[in-house]
């Protein structure tokens, strides 16, 4: 079966770099080099579009494009294992072989499969255990293996969908919480990874606070007029290690400004690892360092006096 091409739209969606930046790349550096189709319509071959989205993930990490399209592919797979990825703290007691057991449907694509063993593995631990022990590491091998090119996007697209359909029917069954804290949980624009807010919501509300979601790419005065109109506590953000990292603190500074100063800015996720702290805003490296806030949270408004119930 011949190999397909992509429109420049399916290009720009695909890999995140825009119709003008792939048009300026070609004249400038002569390449990606697109074939036409029957119609003189540019169409790029699947090994361009797959070189494109190595070097978008390169230039997340801090490459320069320059630098990069002059590279052959070998060289740039070279130099994605040396982005440190962080250390992250999980339980002695993580399943290696079932995470890769599950890790392996989605590469067979087998969705059944994979929905099935989900369910299963929440019957039988628990949602909060579920959350921490099967959903968030292999949220972590799921991204390291698109980083890395072992996933393809689509693949993670399953993952994430597959898992997120999982979580949302749990949350749907827990008890409503009224009263403190209150925690807006969305994400900023261009950040489209929401499966970190919903692991975040579970948890959250499984320790008995009132969560409102608003889903992901949220512009930040909307954030800012939500989390008041909702008079919340907290507002809690997540940053996936496909967001471009050098443009977080200038997001987070910016909506640090338009809350008010009683309202928490929490930020989480795989994307914040390696941001300097930012003033008035709460980093968390794990879900549980979440949680443990969260009820530090509730006791020190509990000795307070201030905790709101309604």
């Amino acid at each position: 079966m011949n190999a397909p091409n992509f429109s420049i739209a399916a290009v720009e969606r695909d890999t995140g770099l825009s119709k003008d930046v792939l048009r300026m790349w070609e004249r400038r550096y002569g390449f990606p080099l697109p074939l036409r189709d029957a119609n003189g319509e540019r169409a790029y071959p699947s090994e361009q579009v797959e070189r494109l989205r190595q070097i978008k993930r390169l230039m997340d990490q801090g490459h320069r494009p320059g630098k990069l399209l002059a590279l052959p592919v070998e060289a740039l797979a070279e130099l994605a294992p040396r982005y440190a990825r962080p250390a992250y703290s999980e339980a002695v007691t993580v399943d290696e072989q079932g995470l890769s057991e599950m890790l392996a449907l989605i590469k067979q694509h087998d969705a059944n499969a994979y929905l099935q063993t989900l369910q299963q593995r929440l019957a039988r631990l628990g949602l909060q255990h579920f959350v921490q022990d099967i959903v968030a590491p292999l949220s972590r091998r799921v991204g390291d293996a698109w980083e890395d090119g072992r996933f393809k996007v689509f693949e993670e697209h399953l993952f994430t969908e597959l898992s997120k359909r999982v979580l949302r029917q749990a949350i749907a069954t827990l008890p409503a919480a009224i009263g403190s804290p209150r925690i807006v949980l969305t994400s900023v624009p261009d950040e489209q990874h929401g499966l970190g807010l919903l692991m975040a919501e579970a948890l959250f509300a499984l320790e008995g606070a009132e969560c409102i979601p608003l889903g992901t790419q949220m512009p930040l005065i909307e954030i800012a007029h939500a989390a008041q109109a909702h008079r919340a506590d907290i507002v809690a953000l997540s940053f996936s290690t496909a967001f471009p990292h050098r443009h977080i603190p200038a997001h987070l500074e910016q909506l640090r400004r338009m809350l008010p100063d009683d309202i928490g800015l929490w930020v989480g996720g795989g994307g914040v690892s390696r941001i300097a702290p930012v003033p008035g805003v709460n980093f968390f490296s794990s879900l549980d360092d979440g949680v443990k806030a969260l009820n530090a949270w509730v006791k020190a408004q509990s000795g307070s006096g201030t905790v709101r119930q309604t």
